[in-house]
């Protein structure tokens, strides 16, 4: 099991300081909008990833005329409990540990903490442009396998170098060949193991979301996912030699696993165009459940479960279901946000389990 006993906050976003202990598996937040509900949630998330949800710099995070922030929280993973602590100094710093025990590299920290989130604005994984659908793989896959994180990480900076190198030979009108040929060399060998775990993973990922979709929909759509890759066609290395011209012209890499993605179709046809509201809605679920499935079967517990504002996204039996599936059947912890103290009261009465409601 993994629970998240207590949280403390100072200068975190609206909270001078706060604490919250938790004794139950289901907790809810209840509060007008600007109360502090989805801070609450991203500070959560920012114990487990190092980071917040929502792509905010770390400076941001900071209350209003402060400088720093620090959050704590108090873990218990397989009966084990740990003290993970956040702090950004005032200088811009940012120190992360576990039991007193600093990271040199934060990107250590992910998976040990496993967590899924789901916000208001995660249908851009639907509808948006595919570094959303990428981002969705890699954060899932990334918190499985930390060799791949490494190889992402590493590959993101080889091709920002390799980008740098095309812009200023054409400022130059000159290219260090000999450097440029080290870069592209090492960038094809992460690619391809980016690839390779992608590929490996989606097999049995899609069928996962496929499977969870008609189950949430209750229709017979037919849903198709597939895994698009330039590598799936050609080699790296050829891919680069035959884009080269192209890639200097336009001072960027064109080809490679940055421009992988997910499509999404139903009935043949484009999924974000053909799909009501309702399956866009029905189909963002089935990601993220998947996503929760999977670190579930390989952790061999349940990863935390944030909801931040759902009920304005799924309807009353559909919320009772997710809720039944991720606090009943699989007994993990979870938080939920609602701007209606009394609906999220009601609904987690309906569920016929003990949980904690704070109102802010």
């Amino acid at each position: 099991m993994l629970i998240l006993n207590k949280i403390s906050l100072f200068q975190f976003r609206n909270y001078q300081s706060g604490s919250f202990s938790f004794n139950k598996n289901i907790i809810g937040f209840c509060g007008k909008n600007g109360s502090g509900k989805t801070n609450l949630l991203d500070a959560i998330y920012y114990l487990c990833f190092t980071k917040s949800y929502f792509n905010k710099p770390d400076a941001q995070n900071t209350a209003h005329g402060k400088s720093g922030f620090r959050i704590e929280g108090n873990f218990k993973a397989l009966e084990m409990l740990y003290k993970v602590v956040c702090v950004l100094r005032e200088n811009g710093k940012k120190e992360f540990s576990v039991d007193g025990e600093m990271y040199t590299r934060f990107a250590a920290h992910i998976g040990r903490f496993p967590c899924v989130m789901i916000a208001p604005d995660d249908v851009a994984i639907i509808t948006e442009a595919s570094d959303e659908r990428r981002k969705f793989i890699d954060y899932t896959i990334s918190q499985l396998d930390l060799g791949y994180l490494h190889n992402l990480i590493d590959y993101n900076k080889l091709l920002q170098q390799r980008n740098s190198l095309l812009k200023q030979a054409a400022e130059q009108g000159k290219m260090d060949e000999t450097l440029f040929q080290v870069i592209s060399t090492q960038l094809i060998q992460k690619g391809n193991l980016i690839f390779k775990k992608r590929q490996e993973f989606c097999k049995d990922f899609i069928p996962l979301i496929i499977n969870l979709y008609n189950e949430i929909a209750k229709s017979n759509e037919k849903l198709s996912i597939n895994y698009i890759s330039n590598l799936q066609s050609d080699s790296f290395d050829s891919l680069l030699k035959q884009t080269r011209s192209k890639d200097s012209l336009l001072q960027r890499t064109t080809k490679g696993v940055h421009r992988d993605d997910l499509e999404f179709k139903m009935d043949e046809g484009p999924f974000k165009v053909l799909a009501s509201q309702g399956q866009r809605k029905s189909l963002l679920f089935a990601l993220k459940l998947a996503e929760y499935e999977t670190l579930l079967q390989h952790k061999g517990f349940p990863p935390l479960m944030l909801l931040d504002d759902i009920f304005e996204k799924l309807d009353e039996d559909r919320m009772h279901n997710l809720l039944s599936r991720v606090c009943i059947r699989n007994q993990g912890q979870i938080f939920i946000t609602d701007t209606h103290c009394n609906r999220l009261d009601e609904a987690l009465k309906r569920l016929g389990v003990q949980y904690q409601l704070f109102s802010l």
